[in-house]
C-alpha cells in the first residue's frame, strides 16, 4: 500500500486542474500530448457503463473528510482513495452526481502526482476521472476536492428542518451515496472507510465507526474523527449530523460467541430522546438471539440507533448505524400494540442485516435476495425466541402469501434477476425479494429442519466474512454443508424462477385398498391474465395431511405424479399444505373443498391461512364456485387468531369497491356487519395484545369498508376529541393504532371545517405517527369542496415528501373525487416528481392502482409516454399497474356473482 498524504494537506498537495461537477458539457477534458487526447477525445456518453462499472480498477481503502453544517446548504470535503489498477490506462470510471470537483489529482506509489479532471456522464451518476497520462497498473491513490447541494428530497446526503433545527443525514441504499462522495458505489466493491467530520460545536455526529476524538477547530466547529471500518459497501455509509438528544445506554455484555462488549446508543432529534426506550431496552437480547441462531458474534465495533426525523424508506441497515424513519421506532415507553407490533419486526430485520448483506454482502443488486431476503427471515426466526406466544410465525405466513399477489402477475420478476441498468435497482426491492424470499426460506428451513439447515447457514456467513458471496456461491457452501442435493435444488428453481406454484389434485379412490392423490403442477394463472401456458416446473418440498391423522411429504418434480396414501383407504379429506409451510396454491374437486371447510376450525392456523389464500386464488382463476368461496370467509371470522380473522378482509374492500352495484350494496353489508360485528364487541375489552389488534383492525374495516353507523360515530368522537375539534383536546381519546381509521371518519364526517382543523393541528402536535396518519386521511376526503385545499397542500412545504406521496394516492382511491384528483395529477405531474422523494419516483404508476377503467388505463399509458423520463425505472411498476387495472376489469363478472351470492334476508346486526 503506497504512503498516505495527511487529509489535513490535501489542499495544499493537489494542483490545479478545476471542472465543473453538475453541467456535462462544461468538463472538458484537459488537452494534453496528442496519443492521449485523442483517446480522451474518442470517450463519450454511449461508453458510460449503465450497470456494473468495468473490471479491473478496485478501491482498496477511502480516506473522507467532510464539512457539514446543516444549518447552511451546501456541504464540502476532500476524499482520499487507494485504488488497484489491472491493466495501465488514462481514465476510469465511478460513480458521482450532482458534485463540484474543483481539484483531481493521482498520487502514484513511486511518489509522482499526475493531474486529473472529473467529468459525469450518466443521469444514473457514471462518472470519469481521466488522467494527464496513462497511469501504470497498480496502486495509486486518487485524491478529490468537491462541494454540493445537500439534497431537499431525501436522497444522499439530506437535510431536513423539524421543531425550528436543522439536520444532514445521508442516506446511502441503493445508489445514492455518489450523490456526496465521488467513488464506486457498487455493493460488491467494499473498502474499510476512515471518516472524519467537521460539524458545529455540540452537534452529535454519528458515522460507522466508534467515535475516536473531538477537537476544536475555528468558527465554532469541532472535527470528528472515528474509527477506520471494517470493508464495507458505499450503501452502508451512515453520516449524521445535528442537534441531536444522546441516549447512552449500557454495553450490550459479552456473549458466547463474542468477547468484547457493545457501546449502545440511541440518536433522536432535539427534546425526542425520552422516546427512545423501547428500542433500546430490547436491542441487547435480540442482539444475543441472532448471536444464538446464527451462532456467529455481532460483527462490528459499536451499535448506533438513529431516528430520523425523516427518511425515505422505514429504515435502512447502515453498518453499526441502524436508521429508521423515527415514526417507527418513537414510540413512548407504552405503545399502542400495532406500533409495538411493527418496530419489533423493524427492527428484528434490520438487526438481521448486520450478518445478512453487511457481514457478507451480495457483490451485485441481482442478489439483493441474500441480504433482504434472509433479513426478513430473521424477523420472525428471533422474534419467536423473544415472544414465544407473539404470533410471529403467523405474521410471516401473512407476509409469504401477500408476495403471492405481485407473484401472480405476468410483469413479475424472479427473487434473481439480472440487473443490468442503475435505474432498475430500485425495482428490486419488492415483496418478491423480501416476502416471497422469506416463503422460500422458511419452506426450506421447515421441510429439510432447522437441525440441518441453519448450521449450514452459519458456515455460508463464516465463510465469506467482510466480504461478497452470490447465490452460486450460497448455493455451493449450503449443498456442501447438508449433503442434500433437493435442498438446493429447491432453492433454485424457486429463486430463479418468477410466478407462484400451482397444484391440481385429485383423489383416486378406485381402488378401495389403496387410494392415491394425483398432482400436476403448473403455474398459478389469474382470469384475464396474460400468463402464457408453459412447460414451468419447480422443485417443490410437498406435505399433505388427511383423516388418516399421517402427514406425507415429498418433493415433487414432476409435471403430474401420483402418490400413494399411507393409510391406504379413502380419506373424507385431504389438506394439501400441511403446517401451512409450502409457497404454493392449491385446488380440489369442491366436494374437497366442501369437507376441508366443515372442518375449518380444527386446522393450524397456518393451514388455515392456506385454505384461505387458496380458495381466493381458485375463485380469482375461475375454478371455485362463489357460495363455497362464501363459506371459507364465514368459517374465517370463526377462527381463534387475529391473522386468520382478518385475512379475508382486503379481498372484500377491494370486491365491494369494484363490483357493488346499488342493487346488492344493502346484502353486502348485511353480510359484512353480521359477521365481523360480533367479533368487534367480543375484542373491545380484551387486555390481550393480540386481541387489541384485532379490535382496532375490525374498526376501520367496520367503519370504512361495512359503513356500519355506530362504529363511525365511535371513531369520529375519538378523533374529535383527540384533536379537539369544537371542544378541548383529549390526548388518551385515541391511539396510534386508530390514528388513520379515526382521522379518515372525521374527514368524511365530521364536517367541512374538520380539515382545516386537521391541518392546524398537523403544525401543533410533535408526533411523527400523527404526521403520517393523517396525510393519509386528508388524502381519503370525499368531499368536492375540498379538493383545491388538499391539491395545493399535498405540493405545500406543510406536507413532508413521504407524505404527499401517500396523500396523493390515498385521493387517488377515493371514487366520488377520483377523476378530479386524476386530472389534477396529470396537468401537475412534474410538480408531483418534484415534491415526492427520489428513491420513490419510479413508484409513481402505482397512483393508479385502484383504477378498473379502459379509459383510465389509457390515460395512464399516454402519461407515462409524455413523461415517463422525468421517473427513471418506472417501467415495471407501470407493467404491474396496467396488468393490475386488466385483471379487475377481467374479474368484473366473478366478482358480481360474489356480491350476488351473499345472503339477501339477514337485517342490518346493529338494528
Amino acid at each position: 500500500m503506497n504512503k498516505k498524504i495527511p487529509l489535513a494537506l490535501l489542499s495544499a498537495a493537489l494542483l490545479s486542474v478545476t471542472v465543473a461537477g453538475c453541467n456535462p458539457a462544461e468538463k472538458a477534458p484537459q488537452k494534453i500530448d496528442q496519443e492521449s487526447s485523442a483517446q480522451m477525445t474518442a470517450l463519450d456518453i454511449r461508453e458510460a457503463p449503465e450497470g456494473k462499472l468495468p473490471q479491473g480498477v478496485k478501491p482498496s481503502a477511502y480516506y473522507l473528510d467532510l464539512t457539514l453544517d446543516p444549518r447552511k446548504d451546501t456541504f464540502s470535503g476532500r476524499v482520499a482513495i487507494d485504488i488497484q489498477l489491472d491493466q495501465a490506462g488514462n481514465h476510469i470510471w465511478l460513480h458521482g452526481k450532482n458534485l463540484s470537483v474543483t481539484k483531481a489529482n493521482a498520487q502514484l506509489a513511486d511518489g509522482r502526482e499526475v493531474t486529473a479532471s472529473y467529468r459525469e456522464f450518466l443521469d444514473s451518476g457514471v462518472a470519469i476521472v481521466e488522467f494527464d497520462e496513462s497511469l501504470p497498473a497498480g496502486s495509486f491513490t486518487l485524491q478529490l476536492d468537491y462541494a454540493a447541494d445537500f439534497d431537499r428530497n431525501l436522497a444522499g446526503l439530506f437535510k431536513v428542518e423539524e421543531q425550528g433545527n436543522a439536520y444532514a443525514l445521508a442516506k446511502s441504499e441503493s445508489i445514492q451515496a455518489r450523490k456526496y462522495l465521488p467513488g464506486f458505489d457498487e455493493p460488491g466493491l467494499k473498502a474499510p472507510f476512515s471518516i472524519s467530520l467537521t460539524v458545529p460545536e455540540g452537534y452529535a455526529a454519528i458515522s460507522n465507526g466508534p467515535e475516536l476524538k473531538r477537537e476544536t477547530v475555528p468558527g465554532g466547529m469541532e472535527k470528528v474523527t472515528f474509527a477506520t471500518t471494517p470493508p464495507m459497501s458505499t450503501y452502508l455509509l451512515s453520516l449524521s449530523v445535528g442537534p441531536f438528544d444522546v441516549v447512552e445506554r449500557a454495553a450490550i455484555p459479552p456473549s458466547k460467541y463474542r468477547k468484547d462488549p457493545i457501546p449502545l446508543r440511541g440518536f433522536a432529534r432535539q427534546g425526542r430522546g425520552g422516546d427512545m426506550n423501547y428500542i433500546l431496552d430490547i436491542t441487547p437480547k435480540m442482539v444475543e438471539t441472532f448471536e444464538n441462531q446464527l451462532q456467529r458474534p455481532y460483527p462490528f465495533k459499536k451499535l448506533d440507533i438513529i431516528a430520523a426525523p425523516q427518511w425515505p424508506s422505514g429504515a435502512t441497515e447502515l453498518s453499526a448505524a441502524i436508521t429508521y424513519r423515527e415514526q417507527r421506532i418513537l414510540v413512548g415507553d407504552n405503545p399502542a400494540p400495532g406500533a409495538r407490533l411493527a418496530l419489533v419486526e423493524v427492527h428484528a430485520h434490520e438487526i438481521a442485516h448486520m450478518w445478512f448483506g453487511n457481514q457478507v454482502t451480495p457483490p451485485w443488486w441481482d442478489d439483493l435476495w441474500l441480504k433482504e431476503g434472509f433479513a426478513t427471515w430473521g424477523e420472525p426466526l428471533a422474534l419467536r425466541i423473544m415472544e414465544p406466544e407473539g404470533g410471529h410465525d403467523l405474521n410471516a405466513a401473512t407476509y409469504a402469501i401477500g408476495a403471492m399477489q405481485l407473484d401472480s402477475l405476468a410483469s413479475t420478476r424472479a427473487i434473481r434477476e439480472p440487473v443490468s441498468d442503475n435505474n432498475n435497482i430500485r425495482n428490486a426491492y419488492d415483496s418478491i425479494t423480501y416476502s416471497k424470499s422469506l416463503g422460500v426460506i422458511n419452506m426450506v428451513d421447515s421441510y429439510f429442519g432447522a437441525e440441518k439447515f441453519r448450521p449450514a447457514l452459519g458456515r455460508y456467513l463464516e465463510t465469506f466474512n467482510g466480504g461478497e458471496a452470490d447465490s452460486p456461491s450460497f448455493y455451493k457452501v449450503i449443498g456442501r454443508e447438508t449433503n442434500t442435493p433437493e435442498l438446493t435444488e429447491t432453492f433454485r428453481s424457486f429463486v430463479e424462477q418468477k410466478g407462484v406454484p400451482q397444484l391440481e389434485l385429485t383423489l383416486d379412490c378406485s381402488n378401495p385398498a389403496q387410494a392415491k392423490l394425483h398432482v400436476t403442477q403448473s403455474r398459478y394463472k389469474p382470469l384475464g391474465s396474460p400468463i402464457a401456458t408453459t412447460a414451468q416446473q419447480w422443485s417443490i418440498p410437498f406435505c399433505f395431511s388427511s383423516d388418516s391423522g399421517t402427514q406425507q411429504c415429498q418433493i415433487l418434480t414432476g409435471k403430474e405424479e401420483t402418490l400413494e396414501l399411507a393409510a391406504g383407504s379413502c380419506p373424507s379429506w385431504v389438506m394439501p399444505n400441511a403446517q401451512g409451510s409450502g409457497y404454493y396454491r392449491w385446488n380440489l374437486p369442491e366436494p374437497q373443498w366442501q369437507a376441508l371447510t366443515e372442518r375449518f376450525t380444527q386446522f393450524a392456523p397456518t393451514e388455515q391461512l392456506s385454505i384461505i389464500d387458496s380458495a381466493f386464488a381458485a375463485f380469482e382463476a375461475g375454478k371455485l364456485p362463489a357460495p363455497r368461496l362464501l363459506d371459507v370467509v364465514r368459517q374465517s371470522a370463526k377462527a381463534d387468531k387475529r391473522q386468520v380473522i382478518t385475512m379475508p378482509l382486503r379481498y372484500l374492500r377491494k370486491y365491494r369497491d369494484n363490483y357493488l352495484d346499488d342493487a346488492e350494496r344493502l346484502a353486502f353489508l348485511n353480510f359484512a356487519q353480521n359477521l365481523y360485528l360480533p367479533l368487534l364487541s367480543n375484542s373491545a375489552s380484551s387486555e390481550d395484545a393480540d386481541q387489541q389488534m384485532l379490535h382496532s383492525a375490525l374498526l376501520g374495516f367496520m367503519a370504512l369498508v361495512a359503513e356500519d353507523p355506530d362504529t363511525r360515530k365511535q371513531l369520529m368522537e375519538k378523533a374529535t376529541a383527540f384533536t379537539g375539534f369544537n371542544t378541548e383536546r383529549d390526548p388518551q381519546a385515541l391511539n396510534s393504532d386508530l390514528y388513520e381509521a379515526a382521522l379518515t371518519v372525521a374527514i368524511q364526517d365530521a364536517g367541512e371545517d374538520f380539515l382545516a382543523h386537521l391541518i392546524q393541528v398537523r403544525t401543533e402536535l410533535d408526533d411523527p405517527r400523527f404526521e403520517n396518519a393523517s396525510a393519509n386521511a386528508i388524502g381519503s376526503s370525499n368531499s368536492p369542496k375540498q379538493i383545491e385545499t388538499i391539491q395545493k397542500l399535498a405540493l405545500s412545504e406543510q406536507m413532508g415528501p413521504r407524505e404527499s406521496f401517500a396523500l396523493i394516492r390515498y385521493a387517488l382511491a377515493q371514487p366520488l373525487v377520483q377523476e378530479q384528483h386524476w386530472a389534477w395529477l396529470r396537468n401537475n405531474f412534474v410538480q408531483v416528481v418534484d415534491k415526492i422523494p427520489a428513491q420513490i419516483r419510479r413508484h409513481t404508476p402505482a397512483f393508479a392502482n385502484a383504477f378498473c377503467d379502459k379509459k383510465q388505463l389509457d390515460e395512464l399509458q399516454q402519461l407515462f409516454a409524455q413523461h415517463g423520463k422525468l421517473t427513471p425505472g418506472y417501467q415495471r411498476s407501470l407493467a404491474q399497474t396496467e396488468e393490475r387495472i386488466q385483471l379487475c376489469m377481467a374479474l368484473q363478472e366473478k366478482g358480481q356473482s360474489l356480491m350476488e351470492a351473499l345472503p339477501k334476508s339477514v337485517e342490518l346486526a346493529n338494528k
